[in-house]
């Protein structure tokens, strides 16, 4: 499996990232452990999550995702062949929010005790706090890395002008930099990130590991009605993609995968992953024939045909 370098920084990567944000809803305990092994096995080593996972889902808390995979690794002893990749910032309880140092420190404890490891190898800011001074953050950064806990920073959910300004002061500072971007991007939603963010990222070097990379799996064409999401848990995020836009590029999608004896969702992939501004694009399973479908779009590799045939169906109107 021929690997990537994460923007400047010292992680290589495998070019597609497994979305951990499924543990502990969709997936219980013994599947998840399935999935990972299928995973791994399979020449894979970039596991995403965050501490909030998945707080959403009714009788959670947040970290059951983190919980699992620090589980799991104790299990199986690999933690040394795997790239692991946390958030911390969204609220897990009252005051438990942001990017401050004094949070920072508290959060990254929490993380390494459901992890149960010494370190995280990418640790993430998963949105931009304001209330925060820049600095402060970074410097938090800094004393984690210095102390052995992260090896390297990204930022998720930020903007080019904050993004754009953390990497200012980072440099004026000599404090660590953001190695790694995660926007949401796939191609129902090429506008927030293709621009002025896509554009920073290529010019600094940042590498991008976009999420919702199937659109909640709109663009796996199991949803081309709304029929098909009835009663799905997936279902109330697909439906805002059924409408003759959306259609298009699943009919554009379709055409690709038949060129490539492939399904429409590994197609979309293959775009993200041919994508000269992006890593490793994230995705989720829930099964072990979903998992095999992640490995082989991996594998394929668009002509400039194809690539311009999904690029004229998917631009934003």
């Amino acid at each position: 499996m021929e690997k990537r370098r994460l923007g400047q920084s010292s992680l290589e990567v495998a070019p597609i990232t497994f979305g951990c944000n499924v543990f502990g809803w969709t997936a219980d305990e013994k599947t998840s452990f399935a999935l990972l092994d299928a995973w791994v096995d399979a020449g894979f080593n970039f596991l995403d999550t965050a501490d909030v996972y998945s707080r959403w889902h009714t009788g959670n808390s947040g970290g059951e995702s983190e919980t699992i995979i620090g589980k799991w690794l104790k299990a199986r002893g690999n933690r040394d062949k795997i790239v692991l990749a946390t958030k911390l910032g969204i609220e897990m309880g009252p005051d438990k929010k942001g990017l401050s140092r004094a949070y920072m420190q508290t959060a990254v404890e929490a993380s390494l005790r459901r992890l149960q490891t010494d370190y995280i190898d990418l640790y993430q800011s998963h949105r931009d706090d304001p209330e925060t001074p820049i600095e402060e953050t970074l410097s938090a950064y800094a004393e984690l890395i210095k102390a052995g806990k992260v090896r390297e920073i990204g930022a998720s959910n930020f903007t080019a002008d904050r993004l754009g300004e953390s990497l200012k002061v980072s440099a004026a500072k000599g404090l660590p930099r953001y190695q790694s971007l995660q926007p949401q991007y796939n191609l129902m939603e090429r506008a927030a990130f293709e621009g002025p963010l896509e554009d920073l990222c290529l010019a600094e070097k940042i590498g991008v590991i976009g999420y919702y990379s199937l659109a909640s799996g709109f663009l796996t064409g199991k949803y081309r009605s709304k029929a098909d999401i009835e009663g799905r848990a997936r279902g109330p995020g697909v439906a805002k993609y059924l409408t003759d836009f959306g259609l298009g590029v699943i009919k554009a999608l379709d055409e690709v995968a038949a060129r490539y004896e492939a399904k429409p969702g590994q197609i979309a992939l293959a775009w993200l992953i041919a994508r000269p501004s992006v890593t490793a694009p994230i995705a989720s399973a829930t099964s072990l024939e979903q998992v095999a479908e992640l490995v082989e779009a991996a594998e394929i590799e668009l002509d400039a045909d194809s690539i311009a045939m999904i690029d004229a169906a998917s631009t934003p109107r």
